[in-house]
């Protein structure tokens, strides 16, 4: 045991010596709140702003087009020639035009709207045409409720909006919960498992290979096993990645806060830039301030997310770094480790991909399998946990994924012994299996 640890500490302090290992620890946290606060300042910014001439046959919506920040009308008496006439003069005198369109609203049936045309130089945004159309649309609307007699302000007396409070019933009494911060809390907690035993399992690899290709493990294993080789590899890269993780947290938060104010971006914002999926509606955006929002995810049980994190996080990444180090013992270069690392990869892959579907169902049958195999429970329990909280499912899905470490390491192990000592060849699958079973 002391000679694994002596192997997992020679590992830790070359690794976070190196210049890379500081760079990225100050540097990504700078990138991942750009990757955040960025494209939200860059939507912000390149809004387009436009003022649009409305030539209103229909003689229905003069004065009446809702106008916003970006979008203004300007009404006109000319005919539709004349109007396209006036537009295009600007340019062949090569000055500036004071409108960038021209909307065309023919004699319409209110039932049937057909024949509204916009006349421009350039093509609108998909989202400023939305604009348009929902403000025509919503004034469609208008002229139809009054032909009917109905007051629209009745009607918008009407209309009610419900925001439902969730409380979790359990033995333990009752306890306020959050969809949209669980879903929040578990995407993050899935993504950043997946992204760590992705980045640092390949590391073990890289470095199996390289120990290999140099000839060196052959020194190194006259005075150590190869299993006690692997793990302490195994487990040093485990102390980097731990080391690194933290100092993102750490670093991250800081850098975040203080783009965010810098720059005067909201948390909801930043939130549907990270998750599409969990997008928060215009209605809960109103009712749930950022203040609200991190308050609920504060209601979630928290001391259990982050205990649960850290076991998925560290057993994650050692089940898949010990099958990453066996591939890399098998192999005799970067390039031949590509036909055996995909299948080890697609579990993982499947699992990313199924965030979506676990969210919308997060006590589904599919959701509860996923969390319980241990190649797929690492993503797919972070997901759930939040939703799920402390349970049955929990300690199986630990259980199991414990019971999958031990017997992939059992296997790595086997592997390793034979393959860190193999040069010239790339062996099958099949290769591998017998290798299991071989007698040193």
């Amino acid at each position: 045991m002391s000679k694994i640890w002596l192997i997992a500490e020679r590992e830790f302090m070359t690794r976070v010596r190196k210049r890379s290992f500081i760079i990225m620890s100050i540097l990504g946290p700078i990138l991942f709140a750009a990757l955040i606060v960025v494209p939200v300042w860059i939507g912000k910014e390149s809004v387009e702003s436009i003022t649009i001439e409305v030539v209103d046959e229909s003689k229905l919506f003069e004065n009446k087009l809702k106008e916003s920040e970006n979008l203004k009308f300007i009404y006109s008496n000319l005919s539709i020639d004349e109007a396209k006439k006036n537009f295009n003069e600007p340019a062949s005198k090569n000055e500036e035009r004071t409108i960038d369109g021209i909307l065309y609203i023919p004699a319409i049936n209110l039932e049937t709207p057909k024949g509204i045309i916009y006349f421009s130089e350039k093509s609108l945004s998909a989202s400023t045409q939305n604009d348009i159309e929902k403000t025509l649309a919503q004034e469609i609307e208008n002229q139809k409720l009054l032909r009917s007699g109905i007051d629209k302000n009745v009607l918008e007396s009407i209309r009610t909006k419900v925001n439902i409070s969730t409380i979790n019933l359990s033995q333990q009494g009752e306890k306020k919960s959050s969809s949209l911060a669980a879903t929040l809390v578990g995407y993050i907690a899935a993504f950043l498992i997946y992204m760590f035993i992705f980045l640092y399992g390949s590391q073990v690899m890289r470095g199996v290979i390289e120990e290999k290709t140099n000839r060196i493990v052959e020194v190194i294993i006259s005075s150590i096993k190869p299993f006690e080789l692997m793990m302490g590899k195994i487990l040093g890269i485990a102390g980097v990645a731990l080391t690194q993780f933290l100092i993102w947290v750490v670093l991250s938060m800081v850098v975040t806060t203080v783009v965010s104010s810098v720059f005067n971006l909201d948390a909801t914002s930043s939130q549907a830039m990270i998750s599409p999926e969990a997008q928060i509606p215009e209605e809960l955006q109103k009712s749930n301030p950022a203040g609200e929002i991190w308050g609920e995810i504060f209601s979630l049980n928290i001391p259990l997310i982050v205990i649960a994190f850290g076991f998925y996080f560290l057993f994650g990444y050692l089940m898949y770094g010990a099958l990453f180090g066996a591939i890399g013992s098998a192999v005799d270069n970067e390039t031949d480790s590509q036909q055996l690392i995909f299948p080890v990869t697609i579990p993982l892959i499947i699992s990313i991909v199924m965030i979506s579907a676990v969210l919308n169902n997060p006590n589904g049958a599919l959701a509860f399998w996923f969390s319980i195999i241990p190649l797929t429970s690492p993503v797919i329990m972070m997901v759930r946990l939040p939703f799920i909280g402390f349970s049955w499912e929990l300690i199986l899905s630990m259980g199991l994924l414990f019971v999958g470490f031990v017997g992939a390491t059992w296997v790595a192990g086997r592997i390793y012994r034979v393959g860190i000592l193999m040069y010239g060849k790339k062996p099958s699958f099949k290769e591998l299996g017998k290798w299991l079973f071989y007698k040193i």
